[in-house]
């Protein structure tokens, strides 16, 4: 019999805010969002335009690789209104997928859009990590705080692989003589192939990564100056890459709670308190908020959109009577 644990992942986010407030108390929340700015949200707003261009491109050029057409403006607003569901709704993903089903059934392949939105999705936390990995290297942490970040990228790495899986299992409609993992590995290889590491579309999937991965570092580095930390932005960059990679974890409610969890642990390993990181972390969960409510007037357009041709029916139809 299948169970529904769908509400593991919001139990696991509010445990993790309670626990939290249980050590750090409630001050780090009340105040972060006292001192946050007028100009420091529109600084992140501006941030957020450009790096949802480009993770839109960046879907694009995946979508197209895999043979499904989509332009950018329809990405741009499917992004948007994929955040805003990303941070109201539990789970912290459910935006991306419906972006995925919404793309994959106007193209007539839903699983092609479901498998175009977890390979670049994908692909961007594969920069992240590496990114993150790299700046580790060079910049002088705690031995404590690079062990801890790996521990992170395998959490984030198993549970992408095992979404893929998943979504290329259930999409993937070749049959043969071969077995399902065959199958899946060939429907996995081809896809990486064309989507992802193609000679069109691997340079275009790491720049726009890359600068989708810079946007939200400096995101976090002004919401930690809004928060009141003063600490160096060379001291602020990998505390920001380690939060950034706990956030891939679909253990969150509307974004809340391994977030806030990565940066009481990441500030306090650097010596900055936990509190600093709690504060920095609402402001940022704030900001993004904020940056995302774009996405609110997309759907509720959609919504209008979709209720039009009935109310025309309607009408007409009173009209013909």
């Amino acid at each position: 019999m299948h169970r529904d644990r769908s509400w593991l992942s919001p139990v696991g986010g509010l445990c993790i805010v309670a626990f939290l407030v249980w050590r750090v108390g409630a001050d780090p929340f009340v105040d972060a969002v006292r001192h946050l700015d007028a100009g420091s949200v529109a600084v992140a707003a501006a941030i957020a335009l450009v790096t949802t261009v480009c993770g839109a491109w960046r879907w694009v050029i995946v979508a197209r690789g895999l043979g499904a057409e989509l332009t950018l403006r329809s990405a741009v607003s499917e992004s948007y209104r994929s955040q805003f569901l990303n941070v109201t709704l539990p789970g912290g993903v459910l935006g991306d997928v419906h972006r995925g089903v919404r793309h994959g059934r106007d193209g007539g392949d839903l699983g092609r859009g479901l498998r175009s939105v977890v390979w670049e999705r994908s692909a961007g936390q594969v920069v992240l990590a590496v990114v993150t990995g790299v700046v580790l290297l060079l910049v002088p942490v705690t031995p404590g705080m690079r062990s801890g970040t790996g521990v992170l990228v395998v959490c984030v790495a198993a549970v992408l692989l095992a979404a893929a899986l998943v979504v290329v299992l259930v999409s993937s409609r070749t049959h043969g003589p071969d077995s399902r993992v065959v199958r899946v590995v060939r429907a996995v290889s081809a896809d990486l192939r064309a989507g992802v590491l193609g000679r069109r579309t691997w340079p275009g999937v790491l720049g726009s990564s890359t600068a989708v991965v810079v946007g939200h570092a400096a995101t976090f580095v002004v919401a930690a100056r809004a928060a009141g930390v003063s600490a160096p932005t060379t001291r602020l960059l990998p505390l920001a890459l380690v939060v950034l990679v706990a956030m891939s974890l679909p253990l969150n409610v509307a974004g809340w709670g391994p977030r806030e969890g990565a940066a009481a642990w990441a500030f306090g390993a650097a010596g900055l308190g936990a509190a600093a990181g709690v504060g920095t972390a609402v402001v940022y969960g704030v900001m993004v908020l904020v940056s995302s409510l774009p996405g609110a007037v997309v759907l509720a357009l959609g919504r209008r959109d979709r209720a039009r041709p009935s109310g025309l029916a309607c009408a007409e139809g009173v009209a013909g009577g």
